[in-house]
Parts: structure tokens; sequence; C-alpha cells
């Protein structure tokens, strides 16, 4: 990514619309996570575990079931990343650009 000092609103503006668009291709989405547990007594064993009202819960799963919540887990995680560095430049833009700064410079604001 380019320097601070090169970056024009222009760029962030485009850098923000290309996480807009990487929302449009969230597919569904849960949170936990699962576990291939490998063979048990009764054969393959998959596990989905997550926290509800602060308690571990923890379901058995099908092998379909397993394939579809990874894949929704996956989602999550990336749709998180992409809202945290959407919020990231919003910062940026809000305390960087001098047009949207206006003639105060927080000094207490930190990009991260």
């Amino acid at each position: 990514m380019p320097n601070q000092t090169s970056v024009s609103l222009a760029d962030w503006e485009a850098q923000y619309a290309r996480l807009r668009g990487c929302l449009a291709q969230v597919g569904w989405i849960s949170d936990g996570y699962v576990q291939d547990r490998g063979p048990g007594a009764g054969g393959p064993c998959y596990q989905w575990t997550r926290k509800v009202k602060g308690k571990t819960v923890s379901v058995a799963l099908s092998k379909e079931q397993y394939q579809w919540l990874r894949s929704a887990i996956i989602q999550w995680r990336r749709l998180q990343a992409t809202l945290k560095e959407m919020q990231r430049l919003s910062r940026r833009v809000l305390f960087e650009t001098p047009r949207v700064r206006g003639d105060r410079n927080q000094t207490l604001y930190h990009a991260d």
C-alpha cells in the first residue's frame, strides 16, 4: 500500500468500493468452530462448538452438516476481517483527509 502522503481520497474510495464488493460475495455465515474428531465407536464424529449466553455449546453433526458449517464459519471470519478493514479505512479517511477532518487534527487517533 502506498505511504500516507501519496494516498488520495480517490484511492481510499476505490479501496472501500473493493471492500464493499467483497461483502456482496459473502455466502451463508455462522460463528463457532467445527471439528472432525475422526472415527469413534460408531463411525466418524463431527462437532460444532460455539458460545451461547456465555456458555459453550457443542452439537454432533452429520458429515454434510459439518461441511456446510465449515464453509459458513470460513465466510463469517472473512466477513469480520472485511468489516474490520472497512472500519479502519473509514477512520483513516475521517482523521487523515483535510476535507473530512476540518480544522481539527485528532492527535489521539490511532489507525489500527
